[in-house]
Parts: structure tokens; sequence; C-alpha cells
């Protein structure tokens, strides 16, 4: 498989820790301290989930090397839906008229964008499809509330989209190696350790520590196992794209991997935890940086829990 295209949208409106500051307390310091977040943006009253993926959409099609109507494809993954029943992939196919596209919408919290590739492969190895469009999408500011003194100031809002062919279709293309994802509902607290439950007071982390001990440990072994087995070693990374949780948590995995200064890419400081969305915005604003043959991995945690990682070539 081969990205052909990324593309990301994020609002205009920023939050600024003061914000924060001013609703409950909590200083700029004490916030970048735990979070590593210094600013994150917020849709805006006109935006929600599924508009944010549109402008994205907008911005990517210039880059494409073929017609919107050769994707036969849609895949949309997000945890804060605008609309349960028209989901987040029906409304970009209606928007664009994308006519020959099976949509699914998918959700496995946070790293529901790896997920969402690994759809994708199943239908390229089943020849029901050969061209796709990964869309995600998070609309954190709908759902949380800012007064809580636990995890309301870590959330920004933000969409991203890819461009995804069973074949290369161009020199610009970045190959997927390999992918893996990895249900965990089995361990820790799972389902209790970050919640989004209808009529029970919106994004809730209780267990912020819970999240913290399992993200780091299996963001590193995805890493490391999808190495192993396409025969690469921690050397071989140039770039690590980690889901945007906590600046903990990813110099955590950082120092536990022994990365070099420069292979981690990181927007936590300046747009939040951006949920599912976080590594492909990462992975689209550092885009033109990558070069012929760099080995670029992308690992992700999800809330109850879920991992998973993904391998890319330039």
């Amino acid at each position: 498989m081969y990205i052909n295209a990324v593309c990301h949208y994020l609002p205009e409106i920023i939050i600024s820790n003061d914000h924060y500051t001013n609703l409950n307390g909590l200083t700029d310091e004490w916030i970048y301290k735990r979070s590593g977040i210094k600013r994150r943006t917020k849709a805006g009253s006109d935006e929600n989930t599924n508009t944010m993926s549109i402008e994205a959409m907008k911005a990517a099609i210039s880059r494409l090397p073929y017609s919107l109507s050769d994707v036969d494809l849609i895949v949309g993954a997000t945890y804060t839906p605008y609309d349960t029943i028209g989901t987040l992939a029906h409304a970009v196919q209606g928007y664009f008229n994308i006519h020959r596209a099976k949509a699914i919408t998918i959700t496995s919290a946070c790293s529901s964008f790896v997920n969402a590739v690994e759809i994708v492969e199943g239908y390229f190895a089943t020849n029901k499809a050969q061209r796709a469009i990964v869309i995600t999408s998070e609309h954190n500011s709908a759902y949380n509330n800012d007064r809580d003194e636990q995890s309301g100031y870590l959330w920004g809002d933000g969409a991203a989209v890819a461009f995804i062919s069973k074949e290369k279709d161009s020199e610009k293309d970045i190959k997927i190696l390999d992918l893996n994802t990895t249900g965990l509902g089995h361990i820790g607290k799972g389902i209790e350790g970050v919640y989004l439950r209808p009529r029970n007071g919106g994004l809730q982390m209780p267990y912020g520590k819970d999240i913290f001990v399992y993200a780091c440990k299996y963001m590193v072994s995805e890493v490391k196992n999808i190495l192993k087995k396409n025969h690469f070693t921690l050397d071989d990374i140039d770039y690590l794209i980690p889901h945007q949780a906590n600046f903990r948590i990813i110099d955590n995995v950082a120092k536990t991997l022994g990365l070099r200064n420069g292979q981690m890419i990181m927007n936590i400081e300046e747009i939040g935890n951006t949920g599912c969305a976080s590594t492909l915005v990462a992975l689209s604003q550092n885009w033109d940086r990558f070069l012929k043959d760099e080995l670029i991995v992308i690992t992700v945690f999800g809330g109850g829990y879920s991992s998973g990682a993904m391998l890319l070539k330039k």
C-alpha cells in the first residue's frame, strides 16, 4: 500500500493555558509540566467533526495524482462524532459526491487511525477496493468539560486525511511497509481508564496514571515488534510519530527506545491532544521533510485500551 497524499485542517481558534488559569486556577507552568501543552486548537461554533474533515479534504485534492471519482473506499475514524448515523465517512462521500465508494466509520479511541488503515489493507487484500480515503477527525471541545482539572486542559480539535492506493501512483508516495493493531481491553483499567459516555459528564480520564503506564509500555513494544518483524533495528528509524497524548508519555517512549534528538515528531505543545487525528496531522505537517528511503514509524495508544504501529518508507 502507498500513501499518495495527506493534508490536515486545524481550527483558527487557539486556547492558551491562561484560559484555565482564569477558569479554575491551573497555571501555565502546572499544565505544561504535566502535559507539555501550551495551546490547543478549538473548533468554531459553526464547525464540527464533519466540517473539519471536509476542509482537510479540500486542501488535499490538488495533491492527488488521480481523480476523486477513482476512490472506492472511505474509512472515517473518530470517537467524537457529529452524527452517529450519518457518519464521518458518509458526510465526506456526500459532500464530494464520491459515488463509487464504500463508506464506513470506526473507533478505537486514539489508535483509530492505524485501525482505519488496517481496514483499508483488508479491502485491498480481497480486491474489493483499489484507492481509499482515511479521514481522522476529533471535535474534543464538543464533549470536553474545561473545568475538569484532571484532563479538561488536554484536548484539541482537528482533522486530517490520507489518500491510500493499493499500487504506487507517483514518486511522491510513501510506502506502507507494514502495520499492526492490538486490542487491550483486558489489561489495567481498560474501558474505565478514559471514557466518553452520553449523559455522564462528557470526556473523562479518571485513571491517568494507569494510562501513562500502559501507553508507555505498548507504544514502545509496538515499535520494537514491527521493526523486528520487518528486519529493522531501532538504529534504522529516521523519524518516530507517536500519538500526541502527553509530553511525559512521548518523552518516556523516546528515552526507552534511545532515540536521538530530532527523530521524535511532536505537535502537542501547539495544538493539544487531537485524539486519533494527532499522528496523521503530524505526518501531514512534516510530509515535505521526509527524504527518499527514510524510515518513519507511527505508534499509537488509545483508551479502551488499544495500541498499534505503522511502518512507512519514503
